[in-house]
């Protein structure tokens, strides 16, 4: 047994400082996802920037399966919600595509210009405008800071609505964080500006999901201790109030590289997020 406390919250929350090679990590998905996009625009099966809502990150990709859609998979980045946007993750749409579903890719306005209420609600907009399109049930995946997202979409008080609340048969959240009370002591803050109330109103863990809800939380044994606990939080807490749960650890992998799993047909990753009941 040995006591924890956690002084320096900036380090508790680095990702890339912590991984070899970490600032190589942007360049790699960026060209996994252009060579992506490029095969999917070949065979018509791309189509990009499509907009949903009138600010100038209110767009997102759409990748289509061959033949109809089985149903709607939605994938929601991170960046602590100040970087990257949707052209970082194409190449994650692989593993979807391949077993038949479509798959929505949204960008979102970003910290400070928009606060995390926000940014919920533009998510919110860009899958239901996704899910008009494609029938079907619908899997939310959400990475880091959009692992926040995709829980949120699954809360009682959350922006989506009832009907298509209900078509949603699963939330994954890899490397997810679920209460964001700590980020508040970190440095980002200075761009985030959560508060106490913010933080009561958009943190999963503190919120009640709706009714049904099976939730996936994902992450890699090399993982910092932080994003661990709070994966792990919020499949405890959530069990308790009557989502089904379950929280997997995948070996040697980090907080970069845990994403690829998506990206692969065969991958345990994918097969519990699609195919799990």
């Amino acid at each position: 047994m040995y006591d924890r406390h956690i002084s320096d919250w900036d380090n508790a929350y680095a990702n890339g400082i912590h991984i070899v090679g970490g600032d190589q990590w942007g360049d790699i998905w960026q060209q996994r996802s252009e060579q992506f996009r490029i095969a999917k625009l070949a065979v018509q099966r791309a189509n990009l920037d499509v907009p949903y809502g009138e600010k100038p990150r209110n767009i997102y990709d759409l990748f289509m399966p061959e033949g109809e859609a089985k149903g709607l998979v939605v994938f929601i980045h991170g960046g602590f919600w100040t970087e990257t946007d949707k052209s970082y993750w194409s190449y994650l749409a692989n593993g979807s595509v391949a077993h038949g579903f479509a798959v929505a890719m949204p960008s979102y306005t970003l910290c400070p210009e928009a606060t995390l209420s926000g940014i919920a609600a533009e998510v919110a907009q860009a899958i239901e405008h996704a899910a008009a399109r494609i029938a079907g049930p619908i899997y939310l995946a959400g990475h880091s800071a959009g692992g926040q997202l995709a829980g949120r979409m699954m809360t009682v008080s959350g922006p989506l609505s009832p009907l298509t609340r209900q078509r949603i048969r699963h939330v994954l959240s890899i490397s997810g964080l679920h209460d964001l009370r700590p980020l508040m002591q970190t440095e980002m803050n200075t761009s985030l500006h959560i508060d106490e109330n913010e933080a009561l109103a958009e943190s999963p863990a503190l919120l009640r999901p709706c009714e049904a809800t099976r939730l996936t939380c994902w992450y890699g044994s090399s993982e910092r201790p932080e994003f661990i606990r709070q994966s792990k939080l919020l499949a405890n807490i959530w069990l308790g109030l009557g989502a089904t749960t379950t929280c997997i650890e995948e070996m040697d992998k980090h907080h970069f590289d845990v994403l690829d799993g998506l990206s692969d047909p065969s991958h345990p990753l994918i097969k519990r997020f699609l195919f799990s009941e």
